[in-house]
């Protein structure tokens, strides 16, 4: 395996339970991914969006690091000040 991509395509290919946990963590990889490039752009710190949400900044660096995931009412606390929206689609 050479890059990420196909490591992904190979764990996949293991079994249904594989696959399934590979696209949980592509989903949750993009929605933080998201948060922290509109972040980035709007030039506030963990810190600052931390005070926006009323969350602790330690929070936001673990959701931010993959190091916990968070639940809906979080996710949406931290999209609000980021003029983010979580929603559901059928895939």
């Amino acid at each position: 395996m050479r890059t990420w991509d196909d490591y992904k395509t190979h764990v996949k290919g293991i079994d249904e339970k594989s696959k399934k946990e590979m696209e949980e963590i592509e989903e949750l990889a993009s929605i933080v991914c998201a948060i922290i490039d509109k972040r980035n752009e709007m030039g506030l710190s963990q810190r600052d969006l931390a005070e926006l949400c009323g969350i602790p900044q330690s929070s936001v660096a673990r959701i931010e690091t993959f190091k916990t995931t968070p639940n809906v009412d979080t996710l949406i606390k931290i999209m609000q000040p980021l003029g983010l929206k979580l929603t559901v689609s059928v895939a």
